[in-house]
C-alpha cells in the first residue's frame, strides 16, 4: 500500500482576543501546484488582520516551510547533500571560467600585468605600444581560461574524499567554509595540473611571444631595471585564485539562494542549516 506524500501549509486564524494562531493544513504533495497560489493569497489576506507579533510568528513558520526545513537530517544526508551541492557549484564555476572571457570579461578576477611589471605596461603605453600591452593581458587571460578546464576533476576528487565530519563542519561553518576546505586540499594539485597547461597555453595563444616582446622592449629602455617575471607561475597562481573566487560565489548562492536548492535533499539539509544560523 503506497503512502501519499503530504506537506503541511501554515495558515493563520484569528482568535477571540484579536491575536492569530497558526493552523497546519495537510495537503497531498501532488496538489501543491494547484493550490499554491490560492493558499499564498489566503495567507496574505489573513495575515493582514493579525497583530505584529503574530505575523512574525507565522512568518517564521512559513519561512521554515519555504526553505524545506522538514526535520533534522542524518549525518549521511548532510554528507550527501553537501557533496551534491559542491559538485554542482564547482562544475558551474569551472564551466564559467573555462568559457571565452571567463577571466578576461570578469573584472573581479581578470589577470593584469604582474605587480612588479606594471611599470612595464605603463612605460609601453607611454611610448605608444598600447596594442602590445593589450595583447599581453588578453593572452594571459586566455591561458587561464584554457587551464580552468582542468579544475573540475580535481574538485570532484576532493569532494569524494570528504568525510562526514568535514561535511558537517562545512555545512554549519562560515559561508566560505567549503571554499576554505578546497583551498586547503586542492591548491597544490591545482598548481601541479595548471602549470603545464598554462605553459602550453601561453605559447598557443601567443602570450609568451607578447610578453617576451614587451619585456624586451622595456628592458631596452635606458635607466630601467630589467624585469624577469616567471609568467607561467604568475598566471597559474592568479588562475587558481580566480577559481576560488568563483567557487566562493557558487557556495554563497547555494547557502543563501533558496531557488538554487534544486533537490529535496538539498532543501532539507540547507533548510536545517538555516535554522542553525
Amino acid at each position: 500500500m503506497r503512502t501519499r506524500q503530504k506537506i503541511y501549509v501554515i495558515l493563520p486564524t484569528t482568535a477571540t482576543n484579536g491575536n492569530c494562531r497558526p493552523i497546519a493544513l495537510p495537503i497531498a504533495l501532488k496538489e501543491v501546484k494547484k493550490t499554491g497560489l490560492l493558499l499564498m493569497v489566503a495567507s496574505t489576506l489573513a495575515l493582514s488582520g493579525c497583530d505584529v507579533q503574530s505575523q512574525q510568528q507565522i512568518g517564521s513558520i512559513l519561512g521554515q516551510v519555504a526553505t524545506g526545513a522538514t526535520g533534522t537530517p542524518t549525518n549521511l544526508e548532510i554528507s550527501n547533500a553537501l557533496k551534491q551541492a559542491l559538485e554542482i557549484g564547482t562544475a558551474a564555476g569551472s564551466d564559467k571560467l573555462s568559457a571565452k572571457d571567463g577571466f578576461f570579461g570578469n573584472m573581479a578576477i581578470k589577470i593584469l600585468f604582474p605587480a612588479e611589471a606594471q611599470k612595464v605596461e605603463k612605460t609601453l603605453r607611454s611610448v605608444g605600444l598600447n596594442s602590445l600591452a593589450d595583447n599581453v593581458i588578453l593572452s594571459l587571460n586566455r591561458a587561464a581560461e584554457d587551464a580552468a578546464k582542468e579544475a573540475k576533476p580535481i574538485f570532484v576528487n576532493a569532494i569524494k574524499q570528504m568525510t562526514i565530519a568535514d561535511a558537517t563542519n562545512i555545512l554549519l561553518g562560515n559561508k566560505d567554509a567549503a571554499t576554505q576546505y578546497f583551498k586547503r586540499v586542492t591548491t597544490a594539485q591545482l598548481m601541479e595540473r595548471f602549470s603545464p597547461v598554462i605553459s602550453n597555453s601561453l605559447s598557443k595563444v601567443g602570450a609568451t611571444k607578447y610578453w617576451g616582446d614587451a619585456a624586451t622592449a622595456y628592458n631596452r629602455l635606458p635607466l630601467v631595471t630589467p624585469v624577469n617575471t616567471n609568467l607561467t607561475n604568475y598566471v597559474a597562481e592568479k588562475a587558481i585564485s580566480g577559481m576560488f573566487v568563483q567557487v566562493a560565489q557558487e557556495e554563497l548562492k547555494i547557502r543563501d539562494n533558496i531557488s538554487a536548492r534544486s533537490t529535496g535533499l538539498l532543501q532539507k539539509v540547507f533548510g536545517y542549516a538555516d535554522t542553525k544560523k
